[in-house]
């Protein structure tokens, strides 16, 4: 014992001595893997030592999650990854990793919140009114999501819950087809992403509020869906860096400050606001206190919901 506490102090004392790999569970080219190679660039300026973003994706972030998990603890495989994380241990019958036991968390990177829109025929400019519409019409009102248990739909299952409304959910594969069909009047609304944003400019799509805690910078006089009819809705996805469990305290610490730095880097900075996102740097604590809040919330919408695990 007092060997191994020996070697995990030197080894922070001397961290890193070799090239750090970043697993991105997920394809090259969308937003985390966007933020994750922008925060690798300043991290290897700072570190001395390359930081190399290594996608591994396959069965819904699974594959690369577990990389991770099972990787030994000394800071040199870290993993960026989206907030599904907290969704898949009650979306799947079987998860090959435990984001509590298994992860070390260093930081939160990133957050977004989804945007509550309607198409123009839809009789409802405002929540309150969309609530009303929803009770008066059970199941008549379709929303669109970009998937079984992603974001959207959640975020459209935890608005049925609160509200005490019926509505049908339609899953596209994929944001585009989804907005297509919305704003082709096909079905009544979606919870979306910044890609809405330009329909509703356009007024192909009518805004009604946003799901964060707080309004969006990108829209700053549409409400919260809290402020504006349903007191207590809050959904915000997000990505954020782990280690694996028991990975040193001064090698996490060491990370952490790495990445408030990196992501108030300009070229960090610029990437986000193209996707955006919002810089989210946490501590340590904080993000496993997200991590363990999330879980027991969306474990239980998805029974409430009645999705049932694959």
């Amino acid at each position: 014992m007092l060997f191994a506490t020996a070697c995990g102090y030197v080894s922070a004392q001397t961290y890193p001595i070799k090239p750090v790999r970043m697993v991105n569970p997920f394809s090259p080219g969308g937003s985390l893997d966007l933020v994750a190679r922008a925060l690798a660039k300043t991290m290897t300026a700072e570190l001395g030592q390359p930081v190399v973003v290594e996608n591994r994706a396959g069965a819904g972030g699974n594959i690369g999650v577990e990389t991770v998990a099972k990787s030994a603890p000394y800071g040199y495989t870290l993993l960026a990854v989206q907030s599904s994380i907290t969704i898949n241990p009650s979306l799947q019958k079987q998860v090959p990793y435990d984001p509590i036991k298994d992860l070390e968390p260093i930081s939160k990177l990133s957050s977004y919140m989804f945007f509550l829109v309607v198409h123009p025929s839809t009789p409802a400019r405002s929540v309150q009114q969309l609530i009303a519409l929803a009770k008066a019409r059970p199941d008549q009102l379709s929303y669109a999501s970009v998937g079984v248990g992603s974001g959207t739909h959640l975020a459209g299952e935890l608005f049925k819950s609160l509200a005490g409304v019926k509505m049908t959910h339609i899953p596209y594969k994929g944001s585009g087809p989804s907005i297509i069909d919305l704003v082709g009047g096909h079905v009544a609304l979606t919870f979306g992403s910044t890609s809405v944003l330009p329909h509703v400019q356009t007024k192909k799509l009518v805004l009604l509020g946003v799901s964060g805690s707080k309004r969006s910078e990108f829209v700053p006089d549409a409400p919260t869906i809290a402020e504006s009819g349903l007191p207590g809705y809050e959904v915000t996805a997000w990505n954020a860096l782990f280690a694996p469990a028991g990975t040193p305290a001064p090698i996490i610490n060491r990370l952490n400050a790495l990445v408030k730095t990196g992501l108030a880097h300009p070229e960090s900075k610029a990437v986000m606001e193209a996707q955006g996102l919002d810089a989210t740097p946490s501590t340590p604590a904080e993000l496993g206190q997200l991590v363990r809040t999330e879980l027991a919330k969306w474990a239980k919408v998805i029974k409430t919901a009645g999705i049932k695990p694959e």
